[in-house]
């Protein structure tokens, strides 16, 4: 009898935001797409591919150290192949090739259309202790991936990609290097995917952008795109990130009111409470603005819960300016902040001011330590506020207590209580009874009428 050719099998593990989930997904569709058999650990594979983020520097280190560490698995199995993708493959380029010998494929967020030749190309080398090293690094300025499909995880939600790069240059941000200017896909093929996921039994869907809500593509707008998304028949819940705050606008904050399935969430990063370290960020608007939208949304939606990212010791901050930040939280109450020290990024102009505006690691440690106490604070009392109130929750997965399962509420709340994982898909509303300050336990509501009544 013929032998039969094994599949090749690949293995994604991915680092950093939802954009990179979302590439990872669109890495393993692409290679599920010509024969290749995705599998769950690095042990399985013959193809690793490590997707990779370049917004800190903590970032990398932690790629550089798991490529060391697989370059073990691959002198058990030199035929084996190591990849990495993404953000930081863009940024260092050639040089993570020179840094990290033992890879053999390096390739930046525009090349994923072709990472099944550019493995071919490496699987056809005779002798792999000389197989040659690839880099493919470049910008496409239409590569948005339409007409790709992602292999998505099995679940409720899905992560839906509207936008890929952006045109806002911020100081500090390795973004617009690393993928390039705003590039948006046609509204029509976002409506079918969504449709598409809907037909599979997804109920909530994430859209995502690198400035989200500054989508345009011909006369369809952001506030217009997100109204059809809301009225996709099937679709239930509707979130996005991660919006830019100038581009909240009323005509966004009338359909996020107006239309049901549009969660009761947003995500507005403020970056800093300092008129003048925004100012150098590059970041376009003052804290009066972003107070104003924070009042816009608020004057619509009382109920929704607000979240932002915060960066302390930017170059040039003083402990007043921080001060300053420290005020904004206070005075905003955001739900949850995602808090950061300056991390330098080679090729940004932040890095280009002057040495001596650059605080010690030291400084820029107590500063986010000072930082995150005040937001924690924050976040317990408003969390403690809501305990007892009745949450419409989608069970997403187990927790982490055999008979539990996890889950967010529309507010983005996340919450644990009793419950068999098999139900994983359904919505149910649970009656908040704890918190921890970040998280909520609590019983369903049908349980706790039950009791009552008994």
């Amino acid at each position: 009898m013929p032998q039969t050719t094994r599949a090749k099998r690949a293995y994604v593990e991915t680092y950093g935001c939802q954009m990179n989930v979302s590439d990872g997904e669109l890495m393993e569709g692409v290679l599920a797409a010509r024969g290749y058999e995705i599998v769950g650990c690095p042990e399985d594979a013959d193809v690793v591919l490590i997707n990779t983020c370049a917004i800190r520097e903590h970032a990398e280190s932690r790629v550089l150290g798991r490529v060391s560490q697989l370059n073990g698995l691959k002198r058990e199995r030199p035929d084996m192949l190591i990849g990495v993708t993404g953000c930081m493959a863009q940024r260092m380029g050639d040089s993570l090739l020179e840094r990290a010998p033992y890879v053999d494929l390096v390739m930046g967020p525009d090349g994923y259309r072709s990472l099944p030749d550019a493995l071919g190309q490496l699987q056809k080398e005779a002798r792999p202790r000389k197989r040659k090293q690839l880099a493919v690094l470049e910008l496409e300025s239409s590569e948005n991936y339409q007409g790709l499909e992602q292999l998505r995880a099995e679940g409720p939600s899905a992560w839906v990609p509207i936008q890929r790069g952006c045109d806002h240059r911020c100081s500090f941000c390795i973004v617009p290097y690393v993928r390039g200017p705003e590039k948006n896909r046609t509204p029509e093929l976002v409506l079918a995917e969504i449709q598409g996921l809907a037909a599979q039994g997804v109920t909530e869907v994430t859209l995502l952008g690198q400035t989200v809500n500054s989508y345009r593509h011909g006369d369809v707008d952001f506030p217009r795109l997100l109204r059809s998304v809301a009225r996709v028949d099937g679709i239930r819940r509707v979130r996005y990130t991660s919006p830019h705050p100038n581009d909240v606008t009323p005509e966004l904050v009338e359909v996020m009111a107006e239309e049901p399935s549009v969660c009761e969430q947003l995500h507005l990063p403020a970056q800093s409470g300092s008129n003048r370290t925004l100012k150098r960020m590059l970041r376009r608007y003052t804290v009066e603005e972003l107070l104003q939208k924070v009042a816009l949304v608020r004057e619509a939606i009382p109920d929704i819960a607000i979240s932002t990212d915060i960066i302390v010791a930017f170059p040039g901050e003083t402990g007043a300016e921080f001060h300053e930040t420290l005020d904004l939280m206070r005075t905003v109450r955001f739900d949850e902040a995602y808090t950061y020290k300056y991390s330098p990024r080679e090729g940004t102009p932040a890095t280009r001011m002057p040495p001596e505006d650059f605080l010690s690691p030291e400084e820029a440690q107590a500063r986010l330590a000072e930082l995150i106490e005040v937001s924690r604070g924050i976040q317990a009392e408003i969390n403690r506020s809501e305990v007892g109130r009745v949450e419409e929750v989608l069970i997403e997965k187990g927790g982490r207590e055999a008979g539990q399962v996890l889950g967010r509420t529309r507010r983005n709340k996340v919450v644990v209580f009793d419950g068999d994982i098999s139900r994983v898909g359904e919505y149910t509303r649970v009656v908040l009874e704890r918190t921890t300050g970040a998280t909520f336990a609590g019983t369903e509501a049908l349980a706790v009428r039950a009791a009552v009544q008994a």
